[in-house]
């Protein structure tokens, strides 16, 4: 039987785009004893206009390819937006030759940000729905080509008056494409910083995404929405407890234990933690350790039923 969670691990850092820092953020993840990683790939020169850049593509699988870790999942553009009409085309060209991209490195998962736009005169929200619903079945069909799921992630309004997908609704757009290569990414502290916002339940929410999720994005924080709109080093964020933190488990106010007695998940899995190993480095495999007992929870559970 295919366990729940099958998998556990640390994204890595991102560097100054050179691939300099690649080899050094695969080690460290690999270090801590994770057995899966995610390349946050958008922070490398690999592709250029839509096009995967050879010689810098064949770097990258030299370096991967001395890894060994049972699962690989890459995190596409930060701006990847199928709710963006303008860039439309350009958006499902990139997102095509990341697919690639997974292909040859042998990644599984391709994270993508879930759409926002300002909507235009006369235009709503289900307008944009269904602009990403068409890419993302678009796109569905290339990934099954690649045997690679899209996980379509939940993130957070940023800015007033902006058209956000609350955590329900990006399940309800993974519901209504039906393509078994496409599945929902829980971000859990971006559903609770969303649910602040808009006064929604947090674990409603999760509840409504955790049975079409297949890939999760773990980091602490306490749901505050940005508030403030300058803070002189990242610390002080952390100080005030303010945002998208991105702490080690154990730093915010998420009820991990209580969240993974609770919630089941897709069979396969992923657990990633988004905790920063440049600031964070000395407490990853506490974290790690945390997350295990949390996986334990899960498939602990799914053994017992």
């Amino acid at each position: 039987m295919t366990p729940i969670i099958s998998a556990i691990g640390f994204c890595s850092h991102t560097g100054k785009g050179d691939l300099s820092t690649l080899d050094e953020a695969l080690r460290k993840v690999a270090n801590t004893g994770a057995n899966a990683c995610e390349i946050g790939i958008y922070g490398e020169e690999i592709i250029s206009g839509g096009r995967i850049i050879e010689g810098r593509a064949a770097r990258v699988a030299e370096i991967v390819g001395a890894y060994d870790f049972d699962k690989l999942s890459l995190h596409g553009q930060i701006v990847s937006n199928f709710m963006d009409r303008r860039h439309i085309d350009l958006q499902k060209k990139v997102v095509r030759a990341m697919l690639e991209l997974c292909n040859r490195l042998e990644a599984g998962i391709l994270v993508h940000h879930s759409g926002a736009a300002l909507l235009g005169a006369g235009e709503n929200g289900a307008d944009l729905d269904q602009l990403e619903r068409d890419a993302l079945r678009e796109m569905a069909d290339v990934a099954k080509g690649y045997g690679v799921r899209i996980a379509l992630e939940n993130i957070f309004t940023t800015e007033s008056g902006q058209y956000r997908q609350t955590p329900r609704q990006v399940a309800e757009t993974v519901r209504a494409i039906g393509h078994e290569n496409v599945v929902a990414l829980i971000d859990f502290s971006h559903a609770y910083i969303e649910s602040t916002y808009r006064g929604l339940d947090f674990r409603d929410e999760l509840r409504a995404m955790a049975p079409v999720t297949g890939h999760l994005h773990l980091h602490d924080s306490f749901g505050l929405p940005y508030t403030m709109e300058k803070f002189y080093h990242p610390a002080e964020a952390t100080t005030l407890g303010i945002g998208d933190l991105h702490l080690p488990l154990g730093w915010g106010d998420i009820d991990w234990e209580g969240i993974f007695s609770e919630l089941t998940f897709l069979p396969d899995t992923t657990i990633l933690m988004e905790i920063g190993a440049e600031r964070f480095e000395a407490e990853q495999k506490e974290s790690l350790e945390r997350a295990r007992k949390l996986a334990d929870l899960v498939n602990q559970r799914r053994a017992a039923a």
